[in-house]
């Protein structure tokens, strides 16, 4: 008997932790393959992957992004050998298996649920062992009738699912993202998660995880994303991992956690500020500062402590923040929905998330979405467009500013432009410049083609000139300094003002050939040639003290010719691409 456990990854970079366990946990009954194809992969490539190899059985791992093309896979790998046993697993055929079952008759088993206790049972079935009416957790076909058996109690002790990172191969790790968990469950009840429809927090045992994460690290993947809900639920268990990924540090793998910031006690936060920079990421879900809203979702939050937790990280310079947004939610209207951008904004973090709620399948939000008069797309990924408080045409204008927000803010490319344009214009509200600028897009036809790098700058530079139409020569430094900081470039936008310093290039040649130049600014360039250092920086006349804004976003900046001198050795910096210094040559 051939057995296929797959699934299609959203990208080529992510791997399936489900299959993996799934392997796992029946290795003693059964041998089976494994793997994994993306959404980009054409399903006829995948067809014919799959057929073969002649599987006599094969279970996909369906999700929101995955499940419509699965969908047509498993149509068709029945129409080429009819006799295969179709399986699936997952979020996205937990909670309408039945009415899933009979609406794709190829599908014949459907498994609910956590899946590990109830594959095994299967593979039992499968081999003859088990019957299959005894097989808890499952949907299958009884000639014309689906049965649905009773729910497979959950699995208390974790570290029965025996680890798929004893023995693996860094090869297939090679440049790819590991989500991997420490717990299941979570100790808050948001009614747009599906988290909420588990009871109970299960963990891992401290020695199992350590032992995993230390596998990981000798593989050098690229980063490992913690899926836990609620990775700080419990404060001395994820205290101690940290502190094992910081003692352990390879200087390549990254760690993602989603963190509850009003958990940050003060003796983590202190912690905290020794973590080197970029090694942790955190994504913190804010959601609304509406209490109204929050109350309806069922969230637990407490934004002053929130706040100050959010505010303190930020000050280490060392973790990358994420906040997230949804618009969308019960009794936020777009008014409200601008207080809770502007609240979360001025907390002054890296990158703000604007999302839309998901009515997701079994989730306590979309059991209820009659109550608050909620459309939304009958299709993966279940979108919501309008409810009782918003309006279709006011969720469009948010889908605009989500993506100026992208393309302006949370890429990077603008640091310095965005931090000056809105602290003098637009600081009573900041969710009025993304507005007024998604507008101006709009207005343009900008959103209708693909805009380039050089182009978005120019675009920036019009609506300044166009709208706020102040200190316009300032602002055009400003945007080049932007520009600049990103990476080495030889040739500098014609938008851009240039200013001439006569025998320019011989002048940072001798610079560089200045030894206590290289001691002051760059001394990790000491006794390098000036042939090898000019690889990494670059220099740059302005017509303005620009450097002085990074001090003071607020300062009154005089015109004063001055060279910056720009460095790009650095590729793990975090906040900065670059670093600047003002220098005389």
């Amino acid at each position: 008997m051939k057995i296929l456990l797959t699934t299609l990854n959203s990208k080529f970079i992510h791997t399936n932790l489900a299959i993996r366990y799934l392997k796992e946990f029946v290795k003693d009954l059964v041998e089976v393959d494994l793997k994994e194809y993306t959404i980009n992969n054409d399903l006829d490539y995948i067809l014919k992957d799959i057929h073969k190899h002649d599987y006599d059985v094969i279970l996909f791992s369906t999700y929101i992004w995955n499940v419509n093309d699965i969908v047509r896979l498993c149509h068709n790998i029945k129409k080429v050998k009819p006799s295969i046993k179709i399986a699936l697993g997952g979020p996205e055929v937990t909670y309408d298996s039945e009415s899933f079952m009979e609406k794709h008759s190829f599908v014949d088993y459907i498994l609910y649920g956590e899946g590990e206790l109830v594959f095994r049972d299967l593979v039992m079935y499968l081999k003859g062992q088990k019957s299959l009416e005894d097989v808890e957790g499952i949907v299958y076909r009884n000639n014309d009738e689906i049965v649905v058996t009773k729910p497979k109690e959950l699995l208390q002790n974790l570290d029965e699912i025996p680890s798929p990172y004893d023995h693996l191969n860094p090869a297939e790790y090679e440049n790819r993202i590991v989500y991997y968990e420490t717990s299941r469950g979570c100790p808050f009840n948001c009614q747009y998660c599906l988290s909420s429809t588990l009871e109970g927090l299960r963990y891992f045992s401290i020695d199992r995880v350590k032992k995993d994460l230390k596998a990981l690290i000798d593989a050098r993947v690229s980063q490992i994303k913690f899926i836990d809900r609620t990775f700080n639920a419990n404060k001395k268990f994820a205290q101690e991992i940290m502190n094992f990924l910081m003692e352990n540090d390879n200087g390549y793998t990254t760690y993602h956690f989603e963190v509850t910031a009003h958990l940050l006690d003060e003796e983590t936060l202190n912690f905290l500020k020794d973590c080197k920079e970029g090694l942790f990421q955190f994504e913190i879900g804010v959601q609304s500062t509406n209490q109204k809203t929050l109350d309806a979702v069922g969230r637990r939050d407490d934004f002053e402590k929130l706040s100050y937790a959010v505010k303190k990280v930020a000050s280490y310079r060392n973790i990358h923040q994420h906040l997230d947004l949804i618009a969308g939610l019960p009794y936020e209207d777009y008014a409200s929905f601008e207080n809770s951008f502007n609240d979360v904004f001025n907390l002054g973090i890296e990158h703000i998330q604007l999302g839309f709620l998901k009515m997701i399948k079994g989730t306590g939000i979309r059991n209820t979405a009659k109550e608050h008069g909620y459309r939304y797309k009958d299709y993966t990924p279940y979108e919501v467009l309008y409810n009782d408080y918003i309006s279709y045409s006011e969720m469009i204008k948010l889908k605009d500013i989500e993506e100026i927000l992208e393309r302006y803010y949370n890429s990077k490319n603008f640091v310095l432009s965005m931090r000056y344009i809105i602290h003098n214009y637009y600081e009573q509200s900041p969710f009025k410049f993304f507005e007024e600028f998604a507008t101006y897009f709009d207005e343009n036809g900008y959103f209708d083609v693909a805009q380039g790098k050089n182009q978005l700058y120019k675009i920036l530079l019009d609506f300044y000139n166009d709208k706020i139409n102040d200190k316009n020569e300032l602002f055009n430094d400003i945007l080049k300094y932007d520009y600049i900081s990103l990476g080495k470039t030889s040739n500098l936008p014609q938008i851009f003002n240039k200013e001439d310093v006569e025998d320019f290039k011989n002048r940072c040649h001798m610079f560089l050939q200045n030894e206590d130049n290289i001691l002051k600014y760059i001394p990790q360039f000491e006794n390098k040639p000036a042939k090898h250092i000019i690889k990494y920086v670059h220099f740059e006349p302005f017509r303005f003290d620009i450097l002085k804004l990074k001090e003071d976003i607020h300062a009154d900046i005089k015109e004063i010719k001055n060279i910056i001198l720009f460095v790009y050795d650095d590729d793990n910096k975090v906040f900065e691409k670059s670093k600047s210094y003002s220098v005389n040559i």
